[in-house]
């Protein structure tokens, strides 16, 4: 990649730019990156950034067409970023099945809380691009790598030409080999059964139960690599927390039931006591990266106060690089989305039996605090993305203290009108804060990723009202992508506590952790049962480790212990944490190796670097790609299968005495996985 300008002037209006080839190529990838993200995000609790993946496909693609340039190949990769962003809706969503008010996922429901809150996220953060991307020294880390990838990526750069060629095809050539490989592996393992996804090695000493986990899926490995080694040591840690102090302290504290497996017991205790400590250093991870974010979410609102305040013409010339939507466009698309979410609210409230004052008191409240909230949360989000990342930016801390603000404003309702004494009521306002909730996080996710758009926008002289619009297309076809995916892989996997089917296999079970997390705060709230004493654990502990991390902070620039991951290791399976650190470990030695091997040459190694980061990135995120999609295939022929009177494993060829086997032939091809991953990245095009 080269930070160079290329020689032409992208302010030239002749080029083409919102194109209907480029909508068509951006609605294409914003599906497939959209039902990734939903399966990854499902099963892990994580997502990946579409923007540089998609910027390399529409490169690869577009360049057919000798008339291709950046300005279109921006708008492709903003339309398909939505699919990175909105996906976050299932850190909250899955929670109204978890407590059994859903059955599944109503289509206009589910679609209109993602379009809307989507769409109020682009809408909020418009009146910000001025202030906090043309006038800001503010880094915007992915806005900028993604500006570059497209200018090293032009084919209107006549002395760049050739390498243009050669990065887009090989840009997609890894995106392809990193997801022909997972999905070919995917399809070994949850498919035919030839090999196992998981293994874990128990022991005891005394009473305490042990385990030594380790996950062979080839998407966690890929966000491993994404996440990085600081990252994913802390997240190692939290593994050991739970696995290594936590659940041997607990069992060896109280006798195994007796007919009871060492497995199920330590697996049993570790869900219902652990991962409420877990849920506790999570909250307090989230609410201190929230308090060192005060500052920046404080200049953010007061930015968009006092734009709103000025008008936000006042803040853009008639440039075209310099033209955002227009207020009365805003206005309009503003008022269109209130009435869309107050007739959401409407259906959703409609069925639960209230009188008709208090359903339409019920509707207003839901609608202006999600107007409200996505209001603060999108000038707050705007300016924490600019400032560290969209990627880094809390959204699980914003979630938490989501749930907890609208739980009590809907408790204070409730109480008031002597509501909360009927257990069917209590289920009832419970759903409604989940529900409120989820338009809250989509505006919050899209505001997240709109301004780092506006970015890579700016670098590259582009339209801003186009790419708005890109991303308010995007917002709708995701919204459309969305439900039907959950709906699929429910009633395939089924969630963690919540089986569509009596007969399926827990284990298989997607863990949506987030929303796990959301219904035991929203539940424990409105019925006074949560359980404080593992929470309030967690919260020492995590209060601890923030303490350390702080520390190692003052001492050292590389040794850190981020108290979000180590709390999201300690939540989370522990073997989809070591897939993950393992992800993390080759990004950390394809780094040590590169380095080792510049310095024997006496060269810099910033270059080499570079090139083997973007290599590794999009070959994970063809990794990610791969086995998500795969997954979402298999998601359909199970659905298919069961519907018809079949088994809910069709594809399977080998049965329960196959394990041992299998799970050898997993470990061979995830060794066999990982190094060719490394040795890909560390090798030269």
């Amino acid at each position: 990649m080269t930070s160079r300008h290329p020689p032409m002037s992208f302010s030239d209006a002749s080029l083409k730019e919102l194109t209907l080839r480029g909508v068509v190529l951006g609605a294409i990838i914003t599906l497939i990156f959209t039902a990734s993200n939903v399966y990854l995000g499902l099963k892990v609790g994580l997502t990946f950034a579409s923007s540089i993946p998609a910027a390399v496909i529409s490169m690869a693609l577009l360049r057919a067409f000798a008339d291709s340039n950046i300005l279109e190949n921006n708008i492709v990769q903003t339309q398909a970023s939505a699919a990175g962003t909105l996906s976050s809706i299932i850190f909250v969503l899955p929670a109204l099945l978890m407590l059994g008010y859903w059955q599944g996922f109503p289509m206009l429901q589910t679609a209109l809380i993602c379009a809307c809150g989507g769409i109020l996220g682009v809408v909020f953060t418009v009146p910000l691009r001025h202030a906090l991307v043309v006038k800001s020294d503010l880094p915007y880390p992915e806005g900028v790598a993604a500006a570059e990838i497209l200018r090293a990526g032009n084919p209107q750069d006549d002395e760049s030409a050739d390498d243009t060629q050669r990065a887009g095809g090989h840009g997609l050539r890894h995106i392809l080999a990193g997801a022909a490989i997972a999905g070919g592996f995917s399809l070994l393992t949850n498919g035919f059964k030839l090999a196992a996804d998981s293994a874990s090695y128990w022991f005891t000493a005394g009473r305490a139960i042990f385990q030594i986990p380790m996950g062979f899926s080839f998407a966690l490995v890929g966000a491993g690599y994404l996440v990085g080694i600081v990252g994913g040591l802390a997240m190692l840690f939290g593994v050991f927390l739970s696995w290594g102090v936590a659940v041997p302290w607990l069992t060896a504290a109280a006798p195994m039931p007796d007919g009871a497996s060492i497995a199920s017991y330590a697996t049993d205790v570790w869900v219902s006591k652990v991962r409420l400590i877990g849920a506790g250093m999570i909250a307090i991870a989230a609410l201190w990266t929230l308090i060192t974010l005060v500052k920046p979410m404080y200049e953010g609102m007061k930015i968009s106060l006092s734009v709103l305040r000025g008008g936000s013409g006042a803040a853009s010339s008639l440039a075209r690089t310099d033209t955002d939507l227009s207020p009365k466009s805003l206005l309009r698309i503003t008022l269109l989305m209130l009435v869309l979410l107050a007739a959401t609210f409407h259906s959703f409230i409609a069925d639960a039996g209230l009188p008709a004052a208090m359903a339409w008191t019920l509707v207003l409240a839901g609608t202006v605090l999600a107007f409200l909230f996505g209001f603060l949360v999108a000038a707050a989000c705007g300016y924490m993305a600019g400032l560290v990342g969209s990627s880094a930016s809390p959204i699980s801390g914003i979630a938490i203290i989501s749930i907890l603000a609208v739980s009590l404003i809907f408790i204070g309702i409730g109480q008031s009108q002597g509501l909360l004494d009927d257990p069917g009521q209590v289920e009832f306002f419970t759903a409604l804060a989940i529900f409120c909730t989820s338009v809250v996080i989509a505006v919050a996710a899209i505001s997240n990723d709109n301004l780092q758009d506006l970015k890579t926008g700016w670098l590259v002289h582009a339209t801003p009202w186009k790419q708005q619009a890109a991303l308010i297309i995007g917002c709708v076809v995701g919204a459309v992508a969305i439900p039907p995916v959950l709906e699929l892989l429910y009633n395939a996997y089924g969630f963690l506590g919540a089986l569509p089917r009596a007969d399926m296999d827990a284990s298989q079970a997607l863990a949506a952790p987030q929303a796990t997390l959301m219904i035991t705060i929203a539940t424990g709230l409105f019925a006074h049962t949560l359980d404080w004493t593992y929470i309030l654990i967690g919260i020492g502990s995590g209060i601890a480790v923030i303490i350390v991390d702080i520390v190692l902070g003052r001492c050292t620039r590389r040794c850190r212990l981020p108290s979000l991951a180590v709390a999201m290791g300690l939540y989370l399976p522990p073997s989809i944490v070591v897939a993950l650190f393992v992800g993390a470990l080759i990004s950390w030695y394809v780094k040590r190796r590169i380095a080792a091997q510049a310095i024997a040459a006496n060269m810099d190694p910033a270059p080499r670097q570079e090139e083997a980061e973007r290599k590794g990135t999009l070959f994970a995120s063809g990794l990610i790609v791969g086995e998500s999609l795969v997954g979402v295939a298999l998601a359909m022929i199970i659905v298919v299968s069961v519907g018809s009177g079949g088994s809910d494993a069709p594809l399977a060829l080998a049965g329960a005495d196959f394990a041992d086997a299998a799970r050898l032939i997993g470990l061979a091809g995830f060794i066999g996985m990982c190094v060719l991953f490394a040795r890909r990245a560390i090798k030269r095009d």
